[in-house]
């Protein structure tokens, strides 16, 4: 019996997606549920499992192939056996990949084989130890950086001297790569733009003392992590309670525009900025005001695990009300966050410093944080913006208010 293998059903927000690479070759045969290809999507990579037992024994579409949701990609025949159809691995479609290199997606490939690499020297940091174009790139640079031995003449054998690095480049070498955009990447460039063409963005910028935050969490983290499991306490749980007790007092900040509508969001559904393999993805606490701490820094550190390894959902990049992006994890001292569409708002964190601050009549040294609200006009006023960063700044510097609800 032979049957079809489609792509899964894409949200309505992903119109299309991008065939990475296939983890079989035709005539091998298959598991129900063993992950068949990669598709890369503008938020996430998705894995297409095999429905049934059987032998792969049509493949529709190749790598770097544009796909839509429930596009027949392959077939599968659940009666063959695997030796019958083995023959039809000398076809095209398994001869247009390198041996070598199996699993490397077009881009990738075509890296390597512009630099003449070993993709076997090349650590991979995507899904399941793929090699990304990044993977590349990075082991390029390292090769460049790296002292070359260059041989000394036969007839002039080189003085005992201090060895010079040989750059494995001429100085002034003006070569370019060119590598086409992933489609996360691509998606990110289009929102960015997106929002600054169509929304009334302002930033307004505060300041905060951390160390009433600093100094509860370091009274409290031992107790914190024994208590809940190994669940660290970081900062971002009280930023996010922060802004939950803002975003209540000031729901513009938690609506979104839609066509000539406001909608303003009964829940608190933030995104939180995390890195990636791939890049900076947004995934989704949902019913944040409902969370403790420690559920929102498990939330988070959840989050985290499943960027690293490429495992990311739909579900958790979709919707969102209000988003925070922490670049003091990178060093950042002060920036402009650009909002996530339709989202009115988002917060900037940034690094803490020591600064000289008076209080009291006095110059007391402080650890200090500049924040950053970056905000739609349309929407937001900016005195409510203003006012809102001030909740957030003073829940802070006095994380009583956040118990109380003051």
């Amino acid at each position: 019996m032979r049957i079809e293998v489609r792509v899964p059903v894409l949200p309505e927000s992903v119109a299309e997606g991008t065939l990475l690479n296939w983890h079989k070759k035709l005539g091998d045969a298959v598991a129900r549920d063993e992950n068949l290809v990669d598709i890369e999507t503008d938020k996430v990579v998705l894995d297409v499992p095999a429905p049934k037992d059987g032998v792969l024994v049509e493949i529709l579409k190749n790598e770097g192939d544009t796909v839509a949701g429930e596009d027949v990609i392959a077939v599968l025949d659940t009666e063959a056996k695997a030796e019958a159809a083995a023959p039809a691995t000398t076809e095209a479609p398994a001869a247009e990949k390198p041996a070598a290199a199996p699993d490397l997606s077009p881009a990738v490939r075509k890296l390597v084989a512009e630099h003449a690499l070993d993709p076997s020297k090349i650590d991979g940091t995507g899904k399941g130890g793929r090699i990304i174009k990044e993977d590349v790139l990075n082991f390029i640079e390292a090769q460049k950086q790296a002292p070359v031995e260059a041989p000394a003449p036969a007839a002039a054998p080189a003085p005992a001297a201090a060895p010079v690095a040989v750059p494995t480049a001429p100085l002034g070498d003006r070569s370019e790569q060119r590598v086409p955009m992933t489609r996360l990447r691509a998606r990110i460039a289009e929102r960015l733009v997106e929002a600054q063409h169509t929304a009334a963005m302002l930033t307004t910028f505060n300041e905060v003392n951390m160390q009433p935050v600093m100094e509860l969490r370091k009274r409290y983290k031992d107790k914190f992590e024994k208590d809940h499991d190994g669940t660290r306490l970081g900062f971002m749980s009280f930023f996010i309670k922060a802004a939950i007790a803002g975003l209540q007092r000031y729901p513009e900040v938690n609506a979104s525009i839609d066509g000539s509508d406001i909608v303003y969001h009964g829940y608190y559904d933030i995104g939180v900025a995390v890195s990636g393999p791939r890049g900076l993805v947004v995934p989704i606490l949902r019913d944040t005001d409902q969370m403790s701490f420690a559920g929102i820094e498990q939330g988070i550190a959840d989050f985290g695990k499943k960027a690293q390894s490429g495992q990311l959902t739909m579900d958790d990049l979709t919707g969102g009300t209000f988003t925070i992006s922490n670049g003091g994890v990178f060093g950042s001292l002060v920036s402009t966050p650009i909002l996530n569409p339709p989202q009115s708002a988002i917060l900037g964190m940034h690094k803490i410093q020591e600064r000289p601050v008076a209080e009291n009549g006095q110059v007391v040294i402080r650890p200090m944080m500049y924040l950053a609200l970056t905000y739609d006009h349309r929407i937001v006023d900016g005195r409510e913006a203003v006012r809102f960063l001030v909740t957030i700044k003073e829940a802070l510097e006095d994380p009583a208010r956040l118990l109380l609800q003051v």
